[in-house]
């Protein structure tokens, strides 16, 4: 006797180790309801099912199944089809984008072989968490929320006390959660094809945040002198932030074969993502844009320098370090190193702020300036740091080529003559 076909399969993902559901039509529901139902996430059942949305077991996810067909087959004789759609409250459609498993999306992104950035997601779950999960406007239906719903909720959020007890209103982490909720709405939308969003006529709130200040060329020209940077490595990281334009992550991710000697150019196509966090991994870099950086003479000899002497490893900027027992292990640099050194570099070359917000990033700000100053065009520069489309032709690459070399040539010869005048000294001190 043939084996009659189940109403449903689970599927258990590996990365994450959460339950996914797929209805069959052997369940007794029309084809376009199954639809909805492929490789679906728990999170997505109703609020009457609400205690099913977490399966810790696969029979625990059948009962949730067999749960939600008879749930179903109820509200499809009520002449309701679109059950899923139309009984999501605000706080679990929102949600939903706070795990790259459930986000929709994360498949639009997969589709245009985009993967989801887990910094994104982090954020946004954060977002959530802090700022959204616990307000009133959760426990409202999607297709029930007007734009009053939505000015209510944002007055309630700007006149909140953040942790640090400023007021929402007017800071950056304002106009980031607004902008994640209103994302959110506009997919609610999309998906299901409706006419109207209530945060259409609702304007964009603006970050008040100051940029980050750029170093003058001299400024930049005084961190290679003597005395300021005190090893291998630090003068070629030093070297690939201020020459190359890379953030923090693409320097600690970058690897051998990202380096063409020949022509010669960086190719970054990587990043660190969750930087800060132990869970770290590697991933595209920042906006999933693959683009090309300048490799200037300088920083290939100080390369070439750092692995004769800590040895060529998995990523470039990495070294030798030998523990108390005498054991020794390969260590790559990551964001505290960075930003340690950073400081000391600043104060070791005598730089005053004068009150400018001088981090690590501000080397990107720094390069940019200095090209901007030397007449390269400003759409270049933006896809030089990764800021626009890779599609756009490179009509400036020989000038910006050049200017880079000048800078890197600047830089050796104040560094040989700052060498010269200490060595003159020395032999009048003798």
């Amino acid at each position: 006797m043939a084996r009659i076909p189940k109403p449903f399969t689970i599927h258990k993902r590996n990365d994450s180790k959460t339950y996914q559901l797929t209805l069959s039509q052997t369940s007794g529901l029309p084809a376009k309801v199954c639809a909805e139902w492929q490789r679906s996430s728990f999170l997505d059942f109703p609020e009457e099912l609400s205690q099913y949305r977490y399966p810790k077991t696969k029979p625990a996810a059948e009962s949730g199944a067999t749960a939600l067909i008879v749930w179903l087959k109820k509200k499809q004789s009520e002449g309701n089809v679109h059950i899923k759609a139309e009984n999501i409250s605000v706080g679990k459609w929102i949600e939903k984008f706070t795990a790259i498993e459930t986000s929709p999306r994360a498949g639009i992104n997969a589709s245009k072989n985009r993967p989801y950035s887990f910094d994104t997601v982090d954020g946004y779950k954060g977002n959530f968490e802090r700022h959204i999960k616990n307000d009133p406007i959760c426990d409202l239906k999607m297709n029930e929320v007007e734009e009053s719903d939505i000015l209510e909720f944002i007055t309630r959020f700007s006149v909140s006390r953040l942790d640090d007890g400023r007021q929402a209103g007017g800071t950056r982490t304002f106009v980031v959660t607004v902008a994640f909720m209103r994302m959110t709405f506009n997919e609610y939308q999309r998906i299901n094809k409706l006419q109207n969003n209530p945060f259409q006529y609702i304007p964009k709130p603006k970050s008040n945040k100051k940029p980050w200040d750029a170093l003058t060329e001299e400024e930049m020209l005084k961190l290679f002198m003597p005395g300021v940077l005190d090893d291998s490595m630090e003068l070629a990281v030093c070297a690939v932030m201020f020459l190359s334009g890379l953030r923090r992550a693409e320097v600690s991710a970058l690897k051998p074969e990202d380096l063409d000697w020949k022509t010669p150019k960086i190719i970054l196509s990587r990043s660190w993502q969750r930087f800060n966090n132990k869970d770290k991994i590697i991933g595209p870099t920042k906006g999933k844009k693959i683009r090309e950086a300048p490799f200037d003479p300088f920083l290939q000899n100080a390369i070439k320098k750092l692995w004769e002497e800590n040895g060529r490893h998995e990523f470039v900027f990495s070294r030798q370090k030998k523990l108390t027992n005498g054991k020794i292990v390969i260590e790559t640099i990551g964001p505290a190193w960075i930003k340690g050194r950073f400081k000391k570099w600043l104060k070791r070359a005598g730089i005053e702020l004068g009150g400018r917000r001088i981090v690590p990033h501000s080397s990107r700000h720094s390069i940019a300036s200095l090209l901007e100053a030397r007449g390269v065009s400003l759409r270049y520069i933006q896809d030089f740091l990764g800021h626009s489309d890779l599609r756009t032709t490179k009509n400036y690459l020989h000038s910006t080529s050049k200017t880079i070399r000048d800078i890197g040539k600047k830089i050796s010869e104040a560094m040989e003559q700052k060498q010269e005048e200490s060595n003159l000294i020395d032999f009048k001190v003798s």
